[in-house]
């Protein structure tokens, strides 16, 4: 599991270390580490790194120290580098050693020698801006990353893509693209949603010794900690003690929902999945396509064993639809309302009452919107707030509601301020019917951890971010055969799941 770190905190840590090892040890240590990284692209693309061209872009703060004395790094090892400055006042000692190393310094002014620079280059270093960067580009900083991004140069950021806010990832006009960004000490937000995620190109992590005190700002799953979340069946287990997953979804509009919502729950490892009848076909339809599924009329509270309800997906937002978000928030188990029942939501003050009463009993909700659902739900909230982390953490404590805030980088939050971005989705996902598979997902995941005991709320918020990873992944593998479709989707989850508890094969 990988700790995203906020700016603040990155700072704090950052203060404490300046306290503990020498002056500019910091600086030396990232600039280290950004040499090899460039090297090892070069290399890569070039075949070797004497005789490359590089191009430094210097700031005035820290960021443009490490690319100056990464620079005299690589000038040792034989490539020209040359540095532009955005200041008057770049990192003086960097300077003085990168022109020592045999590397030369330029002032920005836009004329055709240095854009001839940028033209040549094989690899640019981006250190403009740093984490504590805010707004838009000045026009001499979008000027040069006009020039940078018309060069066919490969692009390294340090620490964050200038232009890109670290917390947020909010892009204010133009910015740097990189194709691999270098950053220090800690994972930032901005680097991993959407705006700033498509500017940071790969993200390399690297530990520059930064101690860290409380919960990271969120956290990114890796398989491994997927794992957790879908286990391999042990001696002892039977169907009940998996977990029993409830599904009501679908509707004479939108019949095929129930079916994409309960194969969904199928894959996510519980040991049964269940229908509720609303005696609208849909149970029939689940039966043709699924026997293995139990199909139920009783009232979701009348299911003992469903330890999970998903809820809502193909749902109209009729009368009937409303009796059943009421019916199956009345179960006492954890429920992921999904695509119609988040219209019914945001409509009703009596639904919220309910769910901030089921919050109370420990009881967890999960909304699954998209962006335009969530401002249905909130309206102006993420518009108000700073980023879309921001923005599901203040709609989770407001609702008291887990938010999974869909799309480039799903947020998954809780009331408790438990919060990870997803790295696994891809926008192969963005097809009719995925969300309905995602929530079935959900459901059973969560089915199988409350079975499991599972009740803390930021070790049930891993389960919720477990299958968005699951779905992410599962979409990757099913893109690998062409265009994918939902359906495409859920018959890949039985391999997403093979791949957290085993790895990727490849």
């Amino acid at each position: 599991m990988i700790a995203v770190r906020s700016v603040a905190q990155v700072r704090a840590a950052e203060e404490v270390a300046f306290t503990q090892v020498p002056e500019g040890a910091l600086m030396q240590r990232a600039a280290h580490a950004l040499a090899i990284t460039c090297a090892r692209l070069l290399d890569d693309a070039v075949g070797g790194v004497a005789g490359t061209r590089v191009v430094l872009l210097v700031g005035s703060g820290n960021n443009g120290g490490d690319a100056l004395w990464a620079g005299q790094r690589l000038a040792g090892r034989g490539c020209r580098v040359d540095a532009i400055t955005l200041s008057d006042r770049p990192h003086e000692e960097g300077a003085r050693a990168l022109v020592r190393a045999g590397g030369r310094v330029h002032r920005w002014t836009g004329d055709d020698d240095e854009r001839g620079l940028l033209a040549d280059a094989h690899l640019v270093i981006d250190g403009i801006l740093g984490i504590g960067g805010t707004g838009g580009l000045r026009p001499d900083a979008a000027d040069v990353a006009e020039s940078v991004a018309n060069s066919g140069a490969l692009v390294v950021a340090v620490d964050v893509p200038s232009g890109v806010d670290a917390d947020t990832g909010v892009v204010d006009g133009a910015a740097i693209a990189a194709d691999v960004t270098v950053t220090f000490g800690a994972v930032k937000p901005g680097l991993l949603l959407a705006p700033g995620r498509f500017r940071a190109g790969t993200v390399s992590l690297i530990d520059i010794g930064l101690e860290f005190d409380g919960r990271p700002d969120a956290v990114v799953l890796a398989g491994i900690d997927v794992d957790r979340y879908v286990p391999e069946p042990v001696d002892a287990d039977y169907k009940y003690s998996r977990g029993v997953v409830g599904i009501s979804a679908g509707s004479a509009a939108y019949p095929g929902a129930c079916l994409m919502a309960t194969g969904g729950a199928r894959h996510g490892n519980a040991g049964m999945v269940r229908f509720l009848d609303r005696s609208d076909g849909a149970a029939a339809m689940v039966l043709d396509h699924f026997p293995d599924v139990v199909v139920d009329g009783a009232a979701p509270s009348d299911q003992p064993h469903v330890t999970a309800w998903g809820c809502g997906s193909g749902f109209t937002g009729d009368a009937t639809d409303v009796l059943t978000v009421r019916a199956v928030l009345s179960a006492p188990v954890p429920v992921v309302l999904d695509a119609g029942a988040l219209t019914i939501v945001g409509e009703s003050e009596e639904i919220r009452a309910v769910i901030a009463e089921r919050a109370a009993r420990g009881l967890p909700t999960v909304l699954t919107p998209h962006q335009g659902e969530f401002e249905r739900l909130l309206p102006g909230l993420l518009t108000d707030a700073p980023g879309r982390l921001d923005a599901a953490r203040r709609g989770a404590q407001h609702l008291q509601a887990s938010i999974v805030l869909k799309g480039a980088g799903t947020v998954v939050a809780c009331p408790s301020g438990a919060a990870a971005i997803d790295t696994e989705g891809t926008a192969d996902l963005g097809t009719a019917g995925s969300g309905d598979v995602l929530m079935g997902l959900l459901a059973a995941l969560l089915a199988g951890a409350w079975a499991r005991g599972v009740r803390e709320p930021d070790l049930l918020n891993e389960a919720m971010a477990a299958a968005v990873w699951l779905h992410g992944r599962a979409g990757r593998q099913a893109a690998e055969s062409g265009p994918v479709t939902a359906l495409d989707v859920e018959a890949a989850l039985k391999q997403a799941v093979l791949s957290a508890r085993f790895g990727d094969p490849a």
